[in-house]
């Protein structure tokens, strides 16, 4: 059973950074593809970004293209998201995703679906972690 805990959000104000943590616990053997997805009020979840296990590769939204970074640390199995330049409109609950394990590479097809249209579906869920962009 995989589990996440997401930390770092909090109260920026515009033009400022945070980095965002996933904790995750209870990998095995296998691919995953991990994402991070945030719900804004009122509006349907969004892909924010992916990495894929197999090949390390990133994707983003082209709303967070330039400005957000993801990268993993698997010593700590901890995948990051570090977010600069924030705008008001990235105010939302931001959640850790994982999909997987599998064996083939499922997880680079999750990791691109994510930032398509509609949102594949992942097995686990963080709890999420609130990050409100406001002077």
């Amino acid at each position: 059973q995989v589990q996440l805990v997401e930390s770092g959000g909090g109260l920026v104000q515009p033009g400022g950074s945070l980095r965002l943590s996933c904790a995750a616990s209870g990998f095995t053997r296998g691919n995953y593809a991990i994402g991070w997805i945030r719900q804004a009020p009122g509006k349907e979840r969004e892909g924010v970004s992916c990495i894929s296990s197999s090949d390390g590769s990133t994707h983003y939204a082209d709303s967070v293209k330039g400005r957000f970074t993801i990268s993993r640390d698997n010593a700590k199995n901890t995948v990051y998201l570090q977010m600069n330049s924030l705008k008001p409109e990235d105010t939302a609950v931001y959640y850790c995703a994982v999909r997987g394990p599998s064996a083939d590479l499922m997880d680079q097809r999750v990791c691109r679906i994510t930032l398509g249209p509609v949102l594949p579906e992942y097995d686990y869920w963080g709890q999420g972690t609130q990050v409100t962009v406001s002077s």
